[in-house]
């Protein structure tokens, strides 16, 4: 027996149907995440710390070089808005690329908005690891992603077999590795405090079978 799909029912852009998000929510989601992640790498930066991820590897190249945190990560990011494509389809690599941008602006921009004058910087880590948490999850809640290794470790899960669990924690050894070259030990270690937080942050809350909107 043939059975009707409702339709998505949406007022003005809102959905009414509580599994799917409208337009306007997707927008407001994604923005409203991140601000987050951009005001916790402001943290981070402002303390002289790094973080896991894409994220990390522009904060580091910043450090070296002096280039623009924003554009550094907008840049890195590009060999995985075609992962996107391919592997997620357009909508999805849409939103991220949107994120992206908006992000990559947030981060150069925020320093002339924001000016941190005393953080603790075992307190800093910790907020800026629960506030990106907040972030990440957000954007993945509204189907996009902040691009980088996430895309491609599920590629090379499904292409290869590699678990995508393992890639991120390959990747992250080495940027904290890198990261050995740009800040002092204390630093450094601070730095692993956060990247703690944030991962079980979303080990603990990315779960798919709690949260069922499209």
């Amino acid at each position: 027996m043939r059975i009707n799909k409702k339709p998505k029912r949406q007022f003005f852009g809102f959905s009414v149907d509580p599994t799917h998000h409208g337009l306007w929510e997707d927008i407001q989601g994604i923005i409203v995440s991140v601000i987050l992640v951009a005001f916790a790498m402001g943290l981070f930066q402002n303390l002289g710390l790094v973080t896991s991820g894409i994220a990390g590897l522009a904060i580091i190249l910043n450090y070296s070089t002096g280039l623009p945190t924003g554009l550094l990560f907008f840049a890195l990011n590009i060999p995985f808005y075609i992962l996107a494509v391919i592997r997620l389809g357009w909508i999805f690599a849409f939103k991220t690329f949107c994120a992206v941008v908006l992000l990559a602006i947030l981060i150069d921009l925020q320093s002339r908005l924001i000016v941190f004058e005393v953080i603790n910087p075992v307190f800093g880590s910790v907020l800026g690891g629960v506030l990106m948490g907040f972030g990440l999850l957000g954007v993945f809640r509204h189907r996009a992603s902040l691009g980088g290794v996430g895309i491609l470790s599920v590629w090379l899960q499904d292409r290869f077999g590699v678990r995508a669990g393992l890639t991120l924690l390959i990747f992250d050894m080495f940027i904290f590795v890198f990261a050995m070259f740009v800040v002092s030990w204390q630093l450094l270690g601070f730095s692993i405090v956060g990247a703690v937080v944030l991962n079980i942050f979303l080990v603990i809350n990315h779960r798919t079978d709690r949260y069922i909107a499209r």
